[in-house]
């Protein structure tokens, strides 16, 4: 077995790279064809979710196929390969094995136990068969992960460790609140109709949401979806579909929004939010006001500007840290340029005025020119009567946000949803990258340790069945070369002995089939439970070279296995 794993995912990229590494339905297509084109690898399958982006393969190679199927990835996705490289991870082998199943386990998910990404495995296999890029190797491999999955929910309780990643959307929406009880009576307009949309619209039904409107672009998919949903025997939400053109006079109805398109651009802007907001169906009493009054005495201009975005860190220009300024304090307070060279503070100054600052040429760093920096700077203090302490600021007064009016949830990658929605009063955002932050420190359950010891089971098994199936043709050709070798003693005594009857040449060609296959018997059972352990893969060799096995001939039992074993899985199905 020479199974390669390449991929990155939330728990080595941050979802800014896998929002644009994200593979659409035709880059995967294409990335299949081209994977099984290259020299190192056989067989490949693309597995691509929300949070990961992996691509498997059988490869003769090592180092070759790393090299081939990073550039890949890094071709396919849009992302450069240097760019690229520090977050992509390598399994091979048993190690690859090891994190499909646990990746099929809902271990290495986002939500620990989640399982929808079994339905994510199924698709990949089922892509990879209707393209014939998966052969004996990936069709075992993405079965048995499946069985794997199913296993582990059915004997343990990771699922009560596990959420799908809607449910733990909403959590995070409903905050503190139960969903149940957030969700009751509200209007949620879910953008999509695939998976992850009809899971989010089921969710949002069976938590007591009064409508749900369905937006799709494909209108009888949408229409389908509202249909199932009216129908529902849990729930009695009123459902219908919509054009994806209606979606801005809906947004001014909705309190919740769920998003996951395909589409590889935003669909929802900050504009087209702020306007459902602002909007709220024309009703004034819905829409987002702040009274500049309670605002701690503050004119109105400076109240304006010190309303949201909330979160600092994205000021253009602004020379300093912000992610690292204490919250409360300002970010114009001395205790903030407190140690700042001259040259930083200079900027920063100008920064705070809204003016410009003139890059020194090349050639006038260093300190002479520092201390003409901070000799000008000692004049202007001096004329100001004092120069700025070492101190602690003085705690700046933030204005209330508003409750939020408008929930949005966007599941997609690449986003959906403009990310500056943050930045918008009365919205609460939660997407993929929040929810990445959020489930780093979501509580792991017993059954966890559990669900590891069955995927280390199965890995052991599956790695042994491997083995063994990699000496099986030898074997085969081994007992072939004895048949013949029989068949044609059988013949040469017929010569030798004309006149023998029927009764005796059946007889004595039985006797001699008995005894090649008595001689055969304990070799070929041990060589095959000794190649199932590891190490095992030199027993093939072995067999070959005692017996002089033509390597032809085994690589034609290998051929015809695998084409049986590609009709039979075309014939059954990922499922």
């Amino acid at each position: 077995m020479s199974l390669l794993v390449v991929g990155l995912s939330h728990r080595s990229a941050p979802v800014s790279v896998l929002e644009r590494a994200s593979l659409g339905v035709d880059a995967q297509t294409k990335l299949l064809q081209d994977t099984v084109a290259t020299e190192p690898a056989t067989e490949g399958a693309v597995l691509a979710t929300c949070n990961r982006i992996e691509l498997y393969a059988d490869v003769d190679k090592f180092h070759a196929g790393v090299a081939e199927l990073s550039t890949l990835l890094a071709q396919h996705s849009g992302v450069g390969l240097e760019e690229l490289t520090p977050y992509l991870y390598v399994h091979y082998e048993d190690r690859a094995v090891h994190h499909l199943f646990s990746v099929a386990c809902g271990l290495d998910s986002m939500v620990v136990g989640e399982g929808q990404i079994l339905g994510q495995i199924k698709d990949s296999l089922a892509r990879a068969q209707e393209m014939h890029t998966a052969g004996r190797l990936l069709n075992d491999l993405f079965q048995q992960a499946l069985r794997v999955g199913k296993r582990a929910h059915s004997e343990t309780g990771i699922d009560r460790a596990g959420q799908s990643l809607v449910t733990f959307g909403l959590e995070q929406l409903a905050l503190a609140a139960p969903v149940e009880t957030w969700a009751r009576a509200k209007k949620a307009l879910v953008l999509g109709a695939g998976s992850m949309s009809s899971l989010a619209a089921a969710t949002l039904a069976r938590a007591g949401v009064a409508e749900i409107v369905i937006a799709n672009r494909t209108p009888e998919r949408a229409e389908r979806l509202a249909q199932i949903l009216t129908e529902g025997d849990d729930t009695d939400v009123l459902a219908r579909a919509v054009p994806m053109t209606s979606v801005p006079s809906e947004l001014t109805r909705a309190d919740v929004v769920v998003s996951c398109t395909g589409a590889t651009g935003l669909v929802l802007t900050a504009d087209a939010l702020a306007a459902g907001v602002e909007s709220r169906a024309g009703d004034p009493g819905q829409r987002v006001v702040v009274d500049l009054d309670d605002l701690g005495g503050l004119d109105d201009e400076a109240a304006r500007a010190s309303l949201p975005p909330t979160s600092v860190g994205t000021d253009e220009g602004c020379p300093l840290d912000l992610s690292a300024v204490p919250p409360g304090f300002s970010v114009m307070g001395e205790a903030a340029v407190a140690g700042m060279d001259a040259a930083t503070l200079e900027q920063h100054a100008a920064w705070a005025t809204g003016t410009t600052v003139d890059r020194r040429p090349a050639g006038r760093g260093g300190p002479e020119a520092d201390a003409d920096l901070i000799g000008a700077l000692a004049a202007t203090a001096s004329t100001a009567g004092r120069i700025p302490e070492r101190r602690r600021p003085e705690p700046v007064a933030e204005p209330p946000r508003p409750e939020p009016v408008l929930f949005l949830l966007d599941l997609a990658m690449p986003r959906d949803i403009d990310a500056a929605a943050h930045r918008l009063a009365g919205v609460r955002l939660v997407d993929i990258e929040s929810l990445a932050e959020a489930s780093a420190d979501a509580p792991m359950a017993a059954d966890v340790d559990q669900v590891r010891r069955i995927v280390s089971d199965e890995v052991a098994a599956f790695g042994a069945a491997q083995r063994a199936a990699h000496i099986t043709p030898t074997v085969v050709a081994l007992r072939t070369m004895a048949a013949d070798v029989v068949a044609g003693e059988i013949a040469r005594l017929e010569g030798r002995l004309p006149g023998l009857d029927d009764k005796h040449r059946a007889e004595i060609t039985q006797t001699v089939r008995r005894v090649v296959d008595k001689l055969l018997h304990a070799p070929t059972v041990r060589v095959k439970q000794l190649a199932a352990e590891p190490g095992g893969a030199g027993y093939a060799d072995a067999l070959r070279t005692l017996f002089d096995l033509d390597s032809e001939t085994v690589a034609s039992v290998s051929r015809a296995e695998e084409s049986t074993e590609k009709q039979n899985a075309r014939n059954r199905g990922p499922g």
